[in-house]
């Protein structure tokens, strides 16, 4: 990543599930989104443990970190919207 910058950010998010089935399901669905998500300017990595996810973003400057952060939330209200889908039906 290319810093133009004179700083970094750096920031952790963690996605705490109820079960592993739906981690697993989650990490599944976030792993492809991912790849199309790095750049220049930001990068994305995901570790999956045992009912969580893990999101490390490393950025170059405020607006990169601020849309790789939308897209960790974009992606998670993704994951609850389909979980209220399934409750339901």
């Amino acid at each position: 990543m290319e810093s133009e910058s004179p700083f970094q950010i750096k920031a952790t998010i963690e996605f705490l599930f109820t079960s592993e089935k739906i981690c697993s399901s989650a990490y599944n669905s976030f792993l492809p989104e991912l790849d199309l998500k790095s750049s220049r300017r930001s990068k994305i990595s995901m570790e999956k443990q045992e009912n969580s996810l893990l999101f490390r973003v490393e950025s170059s400057d405020i607006t990169a970190f601020r849309a790789s952060i939308n897209e960790i939330i974009g992606l998670g209200k993704v994951i609850d919207s389909t979980h209220v889908l399934i409750r339901k039906s």
